[in-house]
């Protein structure tokens, strides 16, 4: 057993081993102190209500690992939802799939229109991204006039898919194990995956090496504004309403849920499985809040601290790498010297 110990002692160190074990341990503490929430129903309840902000942030961390932010991602999700709904009232005869196509296309246009500014004008990403979110949003109140979309408008057909089960498993989960699929393949196998790690860690030797920069950011923006209108549907079809401020301030949360699972701000690091923990303990505390009986309001101030948490995790790694570029061995009159 000895063998074992040093690659337990190397499993430990990596980040997704230490959040995972931080998940165990809070879902444990709160089933102390609720018992109710360690249920199946409730922890069901914990893995559906992640899926969509698993999704979107799978599709977030491809644009921070360009050392890009898309901040329009919630309001693509409202306006993508807002235009999925009415479609589906307006003509009820319409196939589900097709509607899901619809919202799918919508948000595809509304990302690449993002990432075309960014890409091709080389306009700053949080600039770009703050505007267009005010813009869409303000699209979902003029299409929808103010007005909600209730339940009883809408098809039955159109509200059952997010709720239909596949093998006993909720469709939001196969939704997201498919994004999940999806998502890994490009950033671990394709070309396309590692030139967004090359882009984030330097762009300018990323263009020397022959790398289309410009594309690359259009249509990681495009997946980003594609996942939302996607997620726009289920979110309207699962909760069987519609209005202008769907998923308001949703956009942090999905940052908080990269950061946390250890994708950097600065570019060029991040992985689909630690941002999947981050979204899963960001569900966790959201659905943990109500068992306990805490105030949501307190929901933001212990996302915020998370995150803070998270940045100065990131920032004490990347010192400690940034110690370790040379042998221990050399010293400083020896590195000047080979200088």
């Amino acid at each position: 057993m000895s063998w074992l110990k040093p690659h337990l002692l190397s499993w430990f160190k990596l980040r997704e081993a230490q959040l995972a074990l931080c998940i165990g341990l809070l879902v444990l503490l709160i089933g102390l102190r609720a018992p109710v929430f360690l249920g199946a129903a409730s922890l069901g309840n914990v893995l559906s209500d992640g899926t969509l902000l698993a999704m979107l942030a799978l599709a977030q961390m491809c644009v921070i690992v360009t050392r890009g932010i898309d901040l329009s991602v919630a309001s693509t999700l409202a306006l993508a939802g807002m235009l999925s709904a009415l479609l589906a009232v307006h003509h009820p005869e319409l196939p589900v799939a097709l509607v899901v196509l619809a919202a799918l296309a919508v948000g595809l246009l509304l990302g690449l229109l993002n990432g075309a500014l960014i890409g091709y004008l080389q306009l700053p990403p949080i600039v770009v991204t703050l505007g267009t979110m005010s813009v869409y949003r303000g699209l979902v109140f003029v299409l929808s006039g103010g007005a909600w979309v209730s339940s009883r408008q809408m098809p039955a057909a159109f509200m059952a898919l997010p709720l239909s089960r596949f093998l006993g498993v909720s469709c939001l989960v196969w939704f997201c194990a498919g994004a999940i699929c999806v998502v890994g393949w490009i950033v671990r196998y394709s070309r396309f995956g590692r030139d967004l790690y090359a882009i984030g860690n330097d762009a300018v030797a990323a263009r020397y090496v022959g790398i289309a920069s410009a594309p690359r950011l259009c249509w990681t923006y495009g997946l980003s504004g594609a996942m939302a209108g996607l997620c726009g549907y289920l979110w309207v079809a699962r909760y069987a309403v519609a209005y202008t401020e769907i998923a308001y301030g949703f956009e942090f949360t999905v940052i908080a849920a990269c950061v946390i699972g250890g994708v950097s701000i600065a570019g060029g690091v991040g992985g689909v499985t630690g941002t999947l923990l981050g979204a899963l303990f960001l569900s966790v505390i959201n659905n943990a809040l109500p068992v306990l009986q805490v105030s949501p309001f307190w929901q933001s101030a212990l996302t915020g601290l998370v995150i803070l948490t998270a940045v100065l995790i990131n920032a004490r790694g990347k010192i400690h790498r940034g110690r370790q570029i040379l042998p221990l061995h050399v010293t400083h009159t020896d590195a000047r010297t080979a200088a």
